[in-house]
C-alpha cells in the first residue's frame, strides 16, 4: 500500500465523531466582542457568551477563552468565521479524533492566518514535502532557517506570545460542560 492508505473514508466511519478544542481570543477591541460571540455561536450551533477580561498586553483590548466540542472540522469553521477581522488576534486548537489529525490556527492582523497539523501532544507536524523544499536551501543556512520558521509558524508565535503570557490564569468557559 505504500506510505499511506488513500482509500476514501466511508461516510459512516465519521458519523458521530466528536473532537474538542479551544478558541483563544488573545486580543479584540470591545466593539468586536459581541460579533466574535455571535460568529462562534453560529459555528457551534448554540449561544456563546464569553467571559471577557482586559488584555494587559494591549491597551483597550479584551481576551477570552472557550473550550468547545463538535464534529471534526469545527476548528476550521471557527477560523474561517473569524478570519480577516481588524485588530483581532486568536488561536484555535482542535484535538485529533478518529481518522483526523489535530490542528492549530493562529491569526494576527499583520500576518493573517496560519494553519498547521498537530500531533496528539499539540506539536506542529511538518509535511515531508515541506521539509524537502526547505532542504533545497541546505547550502544557505539563513534561508533554510527561514523556510523552517515559516513551516512552524514562528512569526505568528513571536507576535502572539506576549498576548498568551498576559492571559495566564484567565478564566476558561468549558462549553461541553455547560448544560
Amino acid at each position: 500500500m505504500g506510505k499511506t492508505n488513500l482509500e476514501p473514508l466511508m461516510e459512516d466511519d465519521m458519523a458521530g465523531a466528536i473532537t474538542r478544542g479551544v478558541l483563544f481570543v488573545h486580543s479584540a477591541p470591545r466593539a468586536l466582542c459581541p460579533h466574535i460571540e455571535w460568529a462562534a455561536g453560529n459555528v457551534l450551533g448554540q449561544r456563546v457568551s464569553l467571559d471577557w477580561t482586559e488584555q494587559p498586553a494591549g491597551p483597550a483590548f479584551y481576551r477570552a477563552e472557550l473550550s468547545w466540542q463538535g464534529a471534526p472540522g469545527t476548528g476550521a469553521r471557527l477560523a474561517s468565521a473569524l478570519r480577516g477581522w481588524a485588530h483581532l488576534r486568536y488561536e484555535i486548537t482542535e484535538e485529533p479524533s478518529h481518522g483526523v489529525d489535530g490542528s492549530r490556527w493562529s491569526h494576527t492582523p499583520d500576518l493573517g492566518i496560519f494553519h498547521a497539523a498537530t500531533d496528539v501532544h499539540g506539536n506542529v507536524v511538518i509535511p515531508e514535502d515541506r521539509i524537502r523544499a526547505a532542504l533545497e536551501h541546505a547550502g544557505d543556512a539563513a534561508r533554510l532557517r527561514a523556510e523552517l520558521d515559516l513551516a512552524l509558524g514562528q512569526a505568528w508565535d513571536d507576535e502572539l506570545e506576549p498576548f498568551r503570557y498576559a492571559g495566564a490564569g484567565a478564566p476558561v468557559r468549558w462549553l461541553h460542560r455547560v448544560g
